[in-house]
C-alpha cells in the first residue's frame, strides 16, 4: 500500500468514527504534510483519493470537507414493480389545487421549486433591463418572434461550445421558459393516444403535460442517485410503443439524481435501438456538485434526436421566464408550433439575459450561487437528521436543492402538506410526482432557503407533525 493510500485509510478510519463529521472541513494540505512529514504530493494525492470515493468534496480556495452521509449509497431498493404504465394521466387539478393553497409569501416555502431568489443577481439584471429598454425600438421588437433573439441565441450556442459541444444558434429556440420548451417538444413528437416514458416519480410538469396532450404514461424506476433504471427502460421500449421519452439528466426533480457518462451513453443507445426520441431536460444542469460541469446526453447525439432543453429560471432569472430547447431535427417544427401557441417570448426579457452574458457575469455568479446552494443543503440536511424521527429517510444527491425524505410506507405525505399550510409551511408531496399513488409517503423539501429562525421552526415543526402521524399509525396497528 503507498503513502497516499495508507493516509487516507487513516481519515477514512476518522471520518467513520466521527473525529470528522460532514460538512466538517479537513485540515489544509499544508497543515496535514506539517503533521505527517509527509511530501506535499502525497497529501494531495490522498485528498484526491478520498474525493474520488465520495468521503469528501473540495471546494475552490476553501479546502476539503467531509460529504455527508448519504442513504441512498448504503442501496437504495428500486420499488418491485419497476414499471408503472398509466392509459389516462389525471394530475393537474391535485396539482393546481396543492400549488394554489401554498401560494402565500407569508408561509415558510419548502415546497417550492425554485432557489431563493435573494440569491440572483437582481441589480446586475435591472441594469441589463434598463439599458436594453433604452435601445429598443419599434424596428427591433420583432427579435421575440420565433425562434428568438439572435443575440441570446449565440450565447446559449457559445455555453455548448464551451463544452465541446457543436450546436448552431439556428437549432435553438428561445421559448417562454423551460416547461414551454418541454411541452413544445412534446407535442412535436407525438400524437393523441401515443405512449411517452416519464421517470418514475417524475416532474409533474411531465405529467400535466402527457395529461393536456392526451398521452399515455410508462413511469420507469428511477434511483435517487444513478437515475432512470435501464433495465425496466429496456422493458417498457419492448412492451410499448413508445415514440418519446421524458427525463432529468440532471439534479432530477425530485429525487435529485444525477446520471454518470456511462449511463447517459447507454440510455441514448438502447433509445436509438428503439427509434425514440428523447427530451432532455437539464434545467437544473448548471447546478451540478464538483469543479467540471457535467455533459448532458446531448452531447453524444448524433442524429438529432435529442431535444435539449434549458433554462435560466432556476439560475439566474425567474421571474424572465426565458428558456430555450436545442431541438436538432424539430427546431421548424417547434418553431411553428410556438407560433400557433404563445407567438412569441418576451423581447425586453431576452435582450436584457444577452447584455448580461455579454458581460461575462453569468460564470462568477453560477459559481458563487453552486457554493451557496452546497452550503445550505448542508445545514438542512444535518438540521434534518437530527430533528426528524428515525423512521424517515433522507436521500441526499450531489447537487442542486432538493432533498427527498420517505415517511414509513403507512404515513400519508399529502395529509402532512395540509397539517404543515396550516402552520405556515409548504412541502411538496409526493402524490405531485406520479399518476398513482405509490409515493403518497414521500415529498421533497426545498433546501436553498436562508438558515434563519424561521427555517429552523419549520423543521422542528416538521418533525413534530411527523411523529404526531408516527404515533396516531402505531396506536391503529396496536
Amino acid at each position: 500500500m503507498t503513502l497516499y493510500e495508507q493516509l487516507a485509510l487513516q481519515l477514512q478510519e476518522q471520518i467513520r468514527s466521527g473525529v470528522w463529521q460532514e460538512g466538517d472541513k479537513l485540515p489544509s494540505l499544508r497543515e496535514t504534510v506539517r503533521r505527517s512529514k509527509l511530501s506535499l504530493m502525497t497529501v494531495l494525492n490522498a485528498y484526491q483519493l478520498l474525493e474520488s470515493q465520495g468521503w469528501v468534496r473540495s471546494r475552490p480556495q476553501s479546502g476539503y470537507f467531509v460529504s455527508p452521509v448519504r442513504e441512498a449509497t448504503t442501496g437504495y431498493a428500486l420499488p418491485p414493480q419497476p414499471l408503472h404504465p398509466a392509459e389516462t394521466v389525471d394530475i393537474n387539478a391535485f396539482i393546481f389545487n396543492v400549488l394554489q393553497a401554498g401560494n402565500n409569501p407569508d408561509c415558510v416555502a419548502l415546497g417550492s421549486a425554485f432557489p431563493d431568489p435573494s440569491l440572483f443577481p437582481q441589480h446586475q439584471l435591472s441594469r441589463s433591463l434598463v439599458r436594453v429598454a433604452r435601445q429598443l425600438s419599434s424596428a427591433n421588437t420583432g427579435v421575440s418572434l420565433p425562434p428568438g433573439c439572435a443575440d441570446l441565441r449565440r450565447s446559449i450556442a457559445q455555453r455548448y461550445a464551451a463544452k465541446g459541444m457543436d450546436i448552431s444558434p439556428d437549432e435553438i429556440v428561445i421559448t417562454s421558459g423551460a416547461l414551454e420548451a418541454l411541452n413544445l417538444s412534446l407535442q412535436a413528437l407525438t400524437q393523441p393516444g401515443d405512449w411517452v416514458v416519464v421517470e418514475s416519480p417524475a416532474f409533474y410538469g411531465a405529467l400535466q403535460a402527457i395529461e393536456r396532450l392526451h398521452l399515455k404514461a410508462v413511469a420507469v424506476a428511477t434511483d435517487p442517485q444513478r437515475g432512470m433504471d435501464l433495465d425496466a427502460l429496456s422493458q417498457a421500449l419492448q412492451q410499448y410503443p413508445i415514440k418519446a421519452c421524458w427525463l432529468m439528466s440532471h439534479c432530477q426533480n425530485p429525487l435529485g439524481a444525477s446520471m454518470s457518462t456511462a449511463h447517459k451513453q447507454q440510455l441514448l443507445a438502447l433509445l436509438n435501438e428503439h427509434g425514440v426520441s428523447l427530451i432532455e431536460d437539464d434545467v437544473y444542469g448548471e447546478l451540478y456538485a464538483g469543479l467540471a460541469p457535467p455533459l448532458p446526453v446531448k452531447a453524444w447525439d448524433k442524429t438529432g434526436q435529442v431535444l435539449h432543453c434549458g433554462s435560466f429560471s432556476k439560475t439566474l432569472a425567474t421571474g424572465f421566464r426565458i428558456g430555450w430547447v436545442a431541438a436538432g431535427q424539430q427546431a421548424q417544427a417547434i418553431q411553428r408550433l410556438q407560433l400557433m401557441s404563445t407567438l412569441s417570448t418576451s423581447a425586453p426579457m431576452q435582450l436584457a439575459l444577452a447584455d448580461y452574458i455579454s458581460a461575462h457575469h453569468y460564470d462568477k455568479h453560477l459559481h458563487t450561487l453552486r457554493r451557496t446552494l452546497e452550503q445550505r443543503k448542508h445545514i438542512f440536511y444535518r438540521a434534518i437528521k437530527r430533528e426528524f424521527p428515525e423512521a424517515v429517510r433522507v436521500h441526499y444527491a450531489e447537487g442542486s436543492y432538493f432533498l427527498w425524505l420517505e415517511l414509513p410506507t403507512d404515513c400519508c405525505a399529502t395529509q402532512l402538506y395540509w397539517q404543515a399550510l396550516k402552520a405556515g409551511i409548504t412541502i411538496a408531496p409526493g402524490r405531485m410526482f406520479a399518476a398513482g399513488e405509490q409515493y403518497r409517503h414521500c415529498f421533497r423539501l426545498n433546501a436553498s432557503l436562508p438558515w434563519n429562525t424561521s427555517s429552523e421552526a419549520a423543521i422542528k415543526q416538521l418533525a413534530a407533525l411527523i411523529d404526531e402521524q408516527l404515533s396516531v399509525s402505531l396506536s391503529i396497528q396496536a
